[in-house]
């Protein structure tokens, strides 16, 4: 098995081994470290917070039937925030007794539903109220921000982003450069990691932006890239774009609700990303999109336009003409799904009392006990999304059967994503130990 190079810090290496050295341990690799540090975890009542699956085991593993599962799925599909069941089924309930009523009475009127979870999806990405609205999927939000800001010229048509970026991104990069008269061999540009390497080196990127120069139209890259895990510098990548007179976006789809981000200051003309991932508000849930305040009140600005985009204070007069509401608003489409958007809000309460610096100073702790644990467990010193020599399909069916829930990305990457709101260490030294009992057994067959 090889992994990709991901050494976080020295300091945090020395924390825990100095946390080892407390309990008595030579690793970290112990049951006994793990305990030391989940006690130490400010952060672990918000598992409560949580419906895990419960395992329901077979065979060898039967005795430990009803026990809660490892949960390392948070990049593909978070774990439900009891709160989302609660005020979903409180807007069923508000539905069945009011009707129609319901979009104007009752604990939150559902005209107005979006405004409920804007101030605080604004303060998951860096963000001011005015740049963001939570609305339609990320693919979508995608092609919505490309109406303004992918304008190709004759000269001034290319597209570029990371090589094995989410297919998503590229089909739609690709329509798009198709719909606007060019052919997508010319006109996209992926920038590839180097040869031998797995992620993309900011210079490289940084280069790539400045020989395309002014035939770049748009600068679209993932925040977090979902095959290797690789956080992209994204003010660089912005400053870079620019310079060239590219318009600069992300699909934030793995950063946000992972990572800090700063997309006001950083400057970042557009963003989209998803909410079912590490934002935890249900399979499909409605997206975000982001829209840097610099074009707020650009009434021109081309848009796929719909009423509920329309000046809010007048969307009801049912007018011809269309007149956008200021900032992100203006670019919605259609009327938000209520369901979906109570979940996400119960899911951004949740962010709001452990905020986001809490969260990422433990997630940085919970991935490097992983490494560390792996390095102790399979002998290895490269760690991070792991790639294997072994058939993966059948370490990871050893996995789930076992009581595991991480993701394969063919032909051969498990990604494993410990989630600060409710992975505890303990969850991912049970994963280890499993994970070393799977390739050993591969190995002996």
């Amino acid at each position: 098995m090889a992994m990709a190079v991901c050494r976080l810090s020295d300091s945090l290496v020395d924390e825990l081994l100095q946390v080892a050295a407390e309990v008595g341990s030579s690793t970290v690799c112990d049951a006994k470290v793990a305990a030391a540090l989940d006690k130490a975890d400010g952060l672990s009542r918000f598992a409560d917070a949580f419906a895990f699956p419960t395992l329901h085991l077979e065979g060898e593993n039967a005795c430990e039937d009803g026990r809660q599962a490892v949960y390392l799925c948070g990049n593909s599909l978070g774990l439900m925030p009891h709160k989302a069941r609660e005020y979903v089924n409180e807007e069923l309930e508000a539905w069945a007794k009011s009707g129609v009523r319901g979009h104007h009475e009752g604990k939150r009127a559902w005209l107005w539903i979006n405004e409920r979870v804007t101030d605080g999806a604004a303060r998951l990405v860096g963000a001011k109220p005015i740049e963001v609205e939570v609305m339609n999927s990320l693919t979508m939000n995608l092609h919505v921000m490309m109406a303004p800001f992918y304008r190709p010229t004759a000269t001034r048509y290319k597209i570029m982003y990371e090589a094995k970026a989410f297919p998503s991104d590229s089909y739609a990069f690709a329509s798009q450069v198709r719909m606007a008269g060019f052919d997508p061999a010319d006109a996209l540009i992926a920038v590839a990691p180097r040869d031998g390497e797995y992620t993309l080196r900011t210079e490289d990127i940084e280069a790539a932006i400045a020989e395309a120069g002014d035939s770049l139209a748009l600068v679209c890259f993932s925040g977090i890239q979902y095959y290797t895990g690789q956080l992209f510098d994204m003010p660089a990548i912005t400053r870079a774009g620019h310079a060239v007179g590219a318009k600069v976006g992300f699909d934030l789809a793995h950063a946000v609700g992972n990572v800090e981000l700063r997309l006001h200051d950083w400057g970042v003309d557009f963003a989209a990303w998803c909410h079912y991932k590490y934002c935890n508000s249900g399979p499909g849930a409605i997206a975000g999109a982001f829209i840097h305040e610099k074009y707020a009140h650009d009434a021109e600005l081309h848009r796929m336009a719909g009423w509920w985009g329309h000046n809010k204070a007048e969307r009801f007069l049912m007018e011809p003409e269309f007149v956008p509401d200021p900032g992100a608003a203006g670019f919605q489409v259609s009327n938000p799904p209520v369901l979906q958007t109570v979940a996400v809000e119960a899911s951004l309460e949740i962010f709001d009392e452990a905020t986001l610096p809490a969260l990422r100073a433990k997630a940085l702790r919970l991935t490097m006990f992983l490494e560390l644990a792996l390095e102790s467990a399979l002998g290895s010193d490269h760690v991070l999304s792991l790639q294997f020599t072994k058939p993966v399909e059948a370490v990871h069916a050893a996995l789930e059967a076992a009581g595991v829930y991480c993701d394969v990305r063919k032909p051969d990457v498990m990604r494993i994503a410990p989630v600060p709101l409710y992975n505890s260490f303990s969850d991912v030294l049970r994963f280890v130990e499993l994970l070393a009992a799977a390739v050993k057994s591969e190995a002996d067959v």
